[in-house]
């Protein structure tokens, strides 16, 4: 099946992708440490964070730091990176998980303190972890079609908030094993900003080319991972199996489309040691191909991917094929691919 979740792009690029860290560093021992006791009453030993998860720090914004501050400090650095002035960017795109409030959107936070044009739609897209890969989609659409020229989409997430409930509920006499497994997803969360401009190709040769991708849902699966900012309840092995399936069920779909049998780069969502190794068997690729971040930025939601694509992009060259790989709970995934 194809239908419209398999698309190409004619005339839109990546004309930067940028990152700001959190500045505080948070080590999965020092998580440890204050688990020390509730881990020895419910049967559990210190270790797996970095153990079974394989991440060994994670970083937590400043309590005066807003989810929407962080994306504006990325965004900044995107527009300043593509050397595109803020008054010519049509299309505004918030994809963070992470939010202050209901109403009004975050976006309209972001695009006043970028200081964007009035004529800038802005609005905030959420999909969890996907967010960021369906912002790039829709800016895609977006410029192809000509209605704008430049689009910006960002995302700042911090798990300071839920990581430190959860331990202190983790604390309490009457946590129980069960409890601890269900939150062991919400202490491998990071904190980051991430943001990319896009333009039209034709006017920017030096762009990266996003070429297109694949798209595909798995919504029975809805139940398996459900957060807020005080906790994330998860199945873990429930969501890694159907992610994987997912994942191998999007990968496959795109082979009569795409060719990524050979690309010089696997960008995937960050989540753990055990959910790359996992991903890389069922898409069949070359681990040395795959860049990671999660060991010291831990899980930072839909800003892992672009995170994940700046540092990487240090290693890439002009002509180079790259695939991004975001999975989303719910479930969702997609697969996208850019000509570096």
């Amino acid at each position: 099946m194809s239908g419209n979740a398999t698309y190409r792009y004619s005339d839109t690029a990546v004309l930067s992708v940028s990152v700001v860290d959190a500045p505080i560093v948070v080590t999965s021992a020092q998580i440890d440490e204050q688990l020390l006791e509730a881990y020895e009453r419910v049967g559990l030993v210190p270790g797996m964070l970095e153990g079974l998860a394989g991440i060994s720090e994670r970083r937590w914004w400043p309590t005066d730091v807003s989810f929407a501050d962080a994306a504006s400090m990325a965004g900044a650095k995107a527009l300043a990176d593509a050397g595109v002035d803020p008054g010519v960017i049509g299309l505004l795109i918030d994809t963070s998980v992470c939010r202050d409030h209901l109403e009004p959107s975050a976006a309209v936070d972001v695009h006043q303190q970028l200081g964007l044009g009035t004529a800038c739609l802005n609005f905030d897209l959420g999909n969890a972890c996907l967010g960021f890969v369906n912002g790039m989609q829709l800016a895609a659409t977006l410029i192809d079609a000509g209605q704008i020229e430049y689009a910006l989409v960002v995302d700042g997430e911090g798990s300071r908030q839920p990581q430190e409930s959860t331990i202190e509920r983790l604390r309490q006499p009457d946590s129980t094993k069960t409890d601890f497994l269900a939150s062991f997803a919400t202490l491998t969360l990071g904190s980051g900003g991430a943001a990319m401009v896009l333009g039209r190709a034709s006017k920017h040769p030096e762009g990266h080319r996003f070429i297109g991708g694949v798209a595909r849902a798995a919504t029975q699966h809805h139940r398996l991972c459900i957060g807020d900012l005080s906790s994330m309840t998860t199945d873990s092995r429930g969501l890694l199996d159907a992610g994987v399936e997912l994942a191998r069920d999007t990968w496959n779909a795109a082979q009569p489309f795409f060719d990524w049998s050979d690309l010089d780069a696997y960008v995937i969502h960050q989540v753990s040691k055990l959910h790359t190794a996992a991903i890389v068997e069922v898409m069949g690729i070359d681990m040395a191909r795959v860049p990671v971040t999660f060991p010291t930025r831990g899980n930072i939601g839909p800003a892992s991917v672009p995170f994940t694509l700046a540092h990487a992009a240090q290693d890439l060259v002009a002509g180079q094929r790259v695939a991004c790989m975001g999975i989303g709970s719910g479930l969702n995934a997609a697969v996208i691919e850019i000509a570096w």
